[in-house]
């Protein structure tokens, strides 16, 4: 593990945050418990999970470059809660509509200027790509990794049938002066090789 992520775990056991947040939020809307889940060291991922889950990039280009194709995302809820805009979605591959992660965030809109949060609200592109294309500052720092158990929703969104063994991050996009931007939980699909 980097030096620079193994420092962020470090800090991430002294930092208080919830591990699930803001996936909690979705799951208490819908009045289900939350799937079992476990944080897990960031070298304990196995491969390819690793490679897309262990550094410190944005999601959406990692992804994008990693299947060679752009992403886009298909809602699945959305709620407004004081300045947050949470939002659960899956991120898809343009023109096959394959899951490739199913993630819930909050943004904190006020820290955007109009135009970006004009693009955020259109609920079209991730937020990573958008970021991306409006050329907004920021640090990415996952604080967990993560290890869980599929469950009804998780399948459904990622088009999975059975119990499946998952891994995921839970991460935090930062702005310039250190304010979050955004708390992410983003899980990837089982690996299938083609």
């Amino acid at each position: 593990m980097s030096a620079a992520i193994s420092s962020t775990a470090s800090r991430a056991v002294s930092e208080k945050f919830v591990l699930e947040h803001p996936l909690d939020e979705f799951y208490a809307q819908m009045g289900l418990p939350l799937p079992p889940l476990q944080q897990v060291d960031g070298e304990a991922v196995p491969q390819p999970y690793k490679r897309l889950l262990v550094h410190q990039n944005d999601m959406t280009p990692t992804l994008e470059s990693f299947h060679g194709c752009d992403i886009h995302l298909r809602l699945l809820g959305r709620r407004r809660k004081g300045n947050g805009y949470f939002r659960e979605v899956a991120l898809l591959l343009d023109g096959t509509d394959q899951p490739v992660e199913f993630g819930a965030i909050r943004i904190y809109l006020d820290r955007f200027a109009p135009k970006v949060r004009l693009q955020i609200l259109e609920e079209r592109r991730p937020l990573g790509h958008v970021l991306q294309e409006c050329g907004v500052k920021h640090t990415s720092r996952p604080k967990a990794f993560l290890r869980l158990a599929s469950d009804h929703v998780i399948n459904e969104a990622l088009q999975l049938t059975g119990a499946n063994v998952l891994y995921g991050r839970r991460n935090t996009l930062f702005d310039p002066r250190e304010q979050p931007l955004a708390e992410i939980v983003e899980i990837l699909p089982p690996w299938r090789k083609e």
